[in-house]
């Protein structure tokens, strides 16, 4: 924008406004002078008309034949100009106002009378004639009647010097007034500028102040504050998942360190060491399992997997991850089935959905207890294909539902189990919903959880697309 134009908002809208008054009231004042211009110009021509039927009409005849007219005040300004010719052209008689203001072609004009009204260029201002044949006292002639728009230009004048000079008063003071309404309208902006520049990641309690929430910068300002609470739940969350972190990354670890040094405190024979050894690569299993868990979360956050979307038949993957996790499930004197009503192929990523499957399992097999059951149900819907995962295990108290996917929550009644880190729900939720499809926790009636992967048939799809 040029440097000479305004950069505050309110002179900016104000310049607009007054740039949009000048314009508008230009255009107005334009037209009332046309207006004005046009009626008076009416006006004179209606004269002339009637000054010519009074010249036919109001003939005087002398005992000579001769023809005058009464002129009154030969002086005044009403005093009528009139000149009359003979049929041969002959000027035969002129009142005393068309001596005073001779026109020079008015002789010419009267050799082609038609009756048409004609302005003639004339000092001070141009002078209309009108010029046309008529019958006087039984003679032929030509009756010339004229007036000077003088008059009509003088009140023109007068009329655009007072819309001229009301021109500028107008425009200034509907700048005053704009300023001003911009000036009140704008107040709630400056105040929610003052508002946000205090805003800062330690303090994303603060909202913008609402004035009136039913206009324009009051929807604004609950749009901003909606972010703002947005924000702060989502650093809230990240708080508590980096604090969440940096406790189950320190578990393992302390153990680590705490194995090794009973196992360095005095002498122990090779079975102890082994028994040391093998503590520590169990902590250390975890703390791999913990790390790849992390950097699954960082890709899926990063966007940086892809599914790739193939022909899957969730009634084989169910049965493989039964196969592969079964040993687990038997450490634990665990039940571990598979019921495939039908299985109908979905399109969907193989690796991903796996991963969410295993951690559903594993999950299920970690917080069931010793000799439950576990079930893997694959079912079809209208536009779905299902697999369940339902167990025997304790279920998830319902003060708990809400916050079952977040990354890092353990149930209370599960926190102290030293398997589980609270991320493979979410990685699994993630996983699902990454192939466009659902993954929802419902509770069993006689105790236990059940979750429901919902992805879309393949045919669905196709016919869709």
């Amino acid at each position: 924008m040029r440097s000479w134009w305004p950069h505050s908002l309110r002179a900016q809208l104000t310049a607009w406004q007054v740039c949009a008054m000048v314009v508008v009231l230009g255009l107005y004042v334009g037209l009332v002078l046309w207006l004005v211009t046009r009626n008076l110009s009416g006006t004179i021509d209606s004269r002339l008309r009637s000054d010519f039927r009074w010249a036919a009409e109001m003939a005087q005849q002398g005992p000579d034949g001769s023809l005058s007219w009464f002129e009154g005040d030969p002086w005044g300004t009403d005093s009528p100009w009139l000149q009359v010719f003979s049929g041969d052209g002959e000027l035969i008689y002129r009142t005393a106002m068309a001596q005073r203001l001779p026109v020079s072609d008015s002789e010419q004009l009267s050799r082609s009378a038609v009756g048409r009204i004609v302005a003639v260029p004339s000092d001070p201002a141009p002078f209309r004639l009108l010029t046309d044949r008529a019958t006087v006292g039984g003679r032929p002639v030509v009756l010339q009647v004229g007036r000077s728009e003088a008059t009509m230009r003088l009140e023109v004048r007068e009329m655009a010097l007072l819309l001229g000079l009301g021109l500028p008063l107008a425009v200034a003071l509907a700048g005053g007034v704009g300023y001003v309404v911009a000036r009140r309208a704008l107040a709630p902006v400056a105040r929610m500028g003052e508002r946000a520049r205090d805003i800062t990641a330690s303090r994303l309690d603060e909202r913008l102040p609402i004035d009136t929430p039913k206009d324009e910068l009051g929807r604004m300002a609950a749009v901003f504050n909606d972010t703002l609470g947005r924000l702060e739940s989502s650093f809230l969350q990240m708080r508590r998942f980096t604090g969440n972190v940096s406790h189950e990354l320190r578990t393992p670890l302390t153990a680590i360190r705490s194995v090794g040094e009973v196992g360095l405190r005095g002498p122990s024979d090779a079975a102890a060491y082994r028994e040391v050894i093998e503590s520590m690569l169990e902590e250390t299993d975890r703390l791999t399992r913990l790390v790849n868990q992390l950097l699954a979360v960082a890709r899926a956050d990063g966007g940086d997997v892809t599914p790739g979307m193939t022909k899957v038949n969730l009634g084989s993957l169910a049965e493989d991850v039964a196969t592969d996790l079964g040993v687990l499930a038997e450490e634990k004197g665990q039940t571990l089935d598979v019921d495939v009503n039908a299985s109908p192929p979905c399109l969907a990523d193989h690796i991903t959905t796996r991963q969410a499957v295993i951690n559903l399992v594993d999950n299920a097999i970690r917080y069931t207890p010793e000799g439950g059951r576990i079930l893997l149900r694959v079912y079809e819907t209208r536009s779905n294909v299902c697999l369940e995962v339902t167990d025997t295990g304790p279920g998830i108290p319902e003060r708990d539902r809400a916050r079952l996917f977040e990354r890092l929550f353990r149930s209370r009644e599960n926190a102290a189990d030293p398997g589980g880190s609270g991320l493979g729900l979410s990685i699994a939720k993630w996983a699902v919903e990454a192939n466009h499809g659902e993954l929802t926790y419902q509770p069993v009636a006689a105790g236990g959880s059940c979750f429901r992967i919902q992805l879309p048939r393949q045919d669905i799809l196709s016919g869709s697309g």
